[in-house]
């Protein structure tokens, strides 16, 4: 019999952000005894589905070993023990304090995630500049979509992960996927990549492996990895010189076509295709395909836009897309798929190093008045901008870096990388903090630990990867003894004298944060969890109440001050670490259906961790028999950072120059302590998706 009125809320995972519904049933015969049941349920242009990790998502909320209680360790050689909140808060307020006073506010720092929510993750970027006074701020985000917001920002001056619904993807005649693997990442969303497209004669995929969505793609891509700018330029150069480029559109709505063509002249066909591997032939179908569709989207993924030059990636994309007359044309356009649940809206609102909320720069004076009259300070009060997150994390504990950091929603000791330095910048810390509620990997290495709540045990909006901003619902309180990150952020400034600042309830929140946001890049300023009831959720921008927010932006103009898109001049590089005799093998990172992120959550629930149990290598047959390699063996994959041991998986799917390890696990298999920090130079994104390694058999 269930005990509550079954709950609204969508999928704590990706940020497709899945319509879901909770219900409390007790089970029979036990008293106290109370089982979630999931179903999954109908939202926007999203259907009815959930991905295993969707299904199994209630098993987070009583796994047996959440964090329940404080914890605290009286040195660091001491393991961590139970301790009370007041004793908790009492500790960290007199460490921030010490280090503040001998150091100046910079000596604290914080570090957030991209599945907070946005009231969460406002609320953290205004503790951080209003209790903490610190300019060292950055959340994992800096990991994920960075690149290509730096890029729709350049070209179109505001970025949203989709500037369309879903549904217009779907309609889509062509869809060029770029980087991206939706089939394990995002499962249903496969549905409107293919929705219209039964005979999947419309999706061509760029990427290394044959992924099982590239296995669903009229045409696969296979280009050497760190090579998708030479192709892009390779795809433009085709549309120039074959006359497919939509000389209308591009003088009415764009500039800078001028400064692009010399460059797009010398990437001709067979040129790339020594570049990147990919047959000229291939080239030319897949511009055929894109630019003879009555309606096209480009769409870029991880795997264009985490390297050291990732923004320049899908400018080039984006420069492209313009060529072909897409951005700003219903049905058709340019868009990134966003990873984290609220990768969207954790950026938007603070967050970030360099943004005040409602995607206002920190640096600008106008935006600094604006949000410090909603705050309650002066304006010369705001720190300015601070460190990347790589960055960040790489100054922990230096002579001049912060001594106590605030880590909420994330795992860098996973999901960094040169994780092996991170974790050594964090154990040079006077005091780390780790809000979670699970003990993850960083959790371990902290000195207090503060237990927090879980999706289903809180209310607050998400920002899914349409612009779509949409309620979670609480479905029960926490246990006793946890609490949201927003009472723990309160309880934090009161322990160091500045409680006023932190509002604890959700609603009050997100009033606040429209206040905030309001006449920002992205103002939410119309929106309010009575309307987004009401509508099944808002697009925003949404300057007012009678504004009907917006599903498709740029079909007028572009956000730029004259209204038309920029065309970006960008130039193919190699990868920061090319192959060499020493390390003669590219490695590639990603994600596997059954497992997310740093797998802190889909680690512990059963039925997943027996579906994607460890780490492992993919390895081309070829490749594993120059390296004396059989199916199963170990095999010791070697970077200038670390050494990764995993299992060899024997296909064919994958380049015979390239290995592949998904990046889920902790231990001897941990792929991120390979992976190369070198930053784009724009987005400060680590240059994750390609490095050099070398194999060796481990026996």
């Amino acid at each position: 019999m269930s005990d509550s009125a079954p709950v609204a809320t969508h999928c704590p995972y990706c940020a497709l952000q899945c319509g879901m519904g909770l219900s409390a049933v007790r089970a029979a015969g036990e008293q106290g005894s109370e089982n979630v049941v999931v179903a999954p349920r109908a939202h926007g242009d999203n259907a009815a589905a959930l991905c295993q990790k969707g299904w199994t998502a209630a098993e987070l909320l009583s796994t047996t070993d959440r964090l329940r209680t404080p914890l605290m360790r009286a040195s660091r050689d001491e393991p961590l023990a139970p301790a009370s909140w007041e004793r908790a808060f009492g500790t960290v307020g007199a460490a921030i304090a010490r280090v503040q006073a001998e150091h100046g506010p910079g000596a604290v720092a914080v570090l957030g995630g991209g599945g907070l929510t946005n009231e969460k993750a406002y609320m953290l970027g205004k503790f951080a500049r209003t209790v903490l006074r610190t300019p060292n701020i950055d959340y994992n985000g800096r990991f994920c979509m960075s690149s290509a917001a730096a890029a729709a920002n350049r070209a179109f001056g505001l970025d949203r992960g989709l500037p369309f619904p879903l549904g217009d993807i779907a309609a889509a005649d062509v869809v060029l996927l770029v980087g991206g693997n939706a089939a394990e990442t995002m499962p249903p969303f496969l549905r409107v990549l293919t929705a219209s497209r039964p005979d999947t004669g419309g999706l061509i995929v760029v990427d290394p492996r044959r992924t099982p969505t590239a296995e669903r793609a009229r045409l696969h891509l296979q280009p050497t990895p760190g090579t998708d700018l030479a192709l892009a330029l390779g795809l433009l150069h085709i549309v120039l010189v074959e006359g497919y480029a939509d000389s209308e559109y591009v003088a009415a709505r764009t500039t800078g076509l001028a400064d692009v063509r010399p460059i797009a002249m010398t990437y001709w066909p067979e040129r790339v295709e020594r570049v990147t591997g990919v047959p000229a032939a291939q080239q030319r179908e897949a511009v055929r395909l894109l630019a003879t569709a009555d309606k096209a989207m480009v769409l870029t993924g991880r795997g264009a836009e985490q390297h050291a030059k990732g923004t320049d990636t899908v400018s080039a994309f984006v420069n492209l897309a313009l060529a072909l007359g897409l951005p700003g044309k219903q049905g058709s356009g340019y868009g990134c798929l966003t990873g984290q649940g609220n990768g969207q809206g954790g950026r938007e609102h603070g967050q970030k190093a360099d943004q005040l909320p409602g995607y206002r720069r920190i640096d600008d004076p106008a935006a600094r008045a604006h949000v410090a009259g909603v705050w309650g300070v002066a304006p010369d009060d705001l720190p300015g901008p601070g460190p990347s997150a790589y960055e960040l994390l790489d100054s922990l504990g230096r002579p001049s870096g912060p001594k106590v950091l605030l880590v909420f929603g994330t795992n860098p000791v996973v999901s960094a990388p040169a994780a092996t330095r991170v974790e050594e910048r964090l154990a040079g810390l006077d005091l780390l903090v780790v809000a979670d509620l699970v003990r993850s990997e960083t959790a371990d290495l902290a000195d207090v630990v503060l237990p927090s709540a879980q999706w289903a045990e809180e209310d607050g909006t998400m920002t899914n990867l349409e612009g779509r901003v949409i309620r979670r619902r609480r479905l029960r309180p926490p246990p006793a003894q946890v609490r949201t990150d927003l009472e723990i952020l309160a309880g934090l400034a009161d322990a160091l004298g500045r409680g006023p600042a932190v509002e604890t309830d959700p609603g009050r929140v997100f009033a606040e944060l429209g206040r905030a946001s309001a006449g920002g890049p992205a103002d939410y300023a119309g929106i309010s969890y009575e309307r987004i009831d009401a509508e099944g959720g808002v697009f925003w921008p949404c300057p007012g109440p009678a504004h009907p927010g917006t599903p498709r932006m740029f079909l007028e103009r572009f956000a730029t001050p004259d209204g038309r898109a920029r065309f970006v001049r960008v130039d193919h590089r190699p990868a920061v670490e090319d192959v060499d005799e020493a390390y003669p093998v590219y490695l590639t990172t990603g994600r596997v259906l059954a497992q997310y992120q740093s797998g802190a959550q889909t680690r512990r629930v059963p039925a997943l961790a027996k579906a994607a149990p460890g780490p492992f290598v993919e390895v081309h047959p070829v490749l594993a028999e120059r390296h004396g390699l059989a199916e199963g063996d170990d095999v010791r994959v070697v970077s200038r950072r670390g050494v990764a041991v995993a299992p060899a998986r024997l296909t064919e799917t994958i380049r015979v120059d390239t290995v592949f390890m998904p990046f889920h696990w902790p231990g001897a298999g941990r792929a991120n302590v390979l992976t190369n920090p070198a930053l784009d130079p724009t987005s400060r994104m680590p240059e994750f998706k390609v490095c050099a390694v070398r194999l060796e058999a481990s026996r």
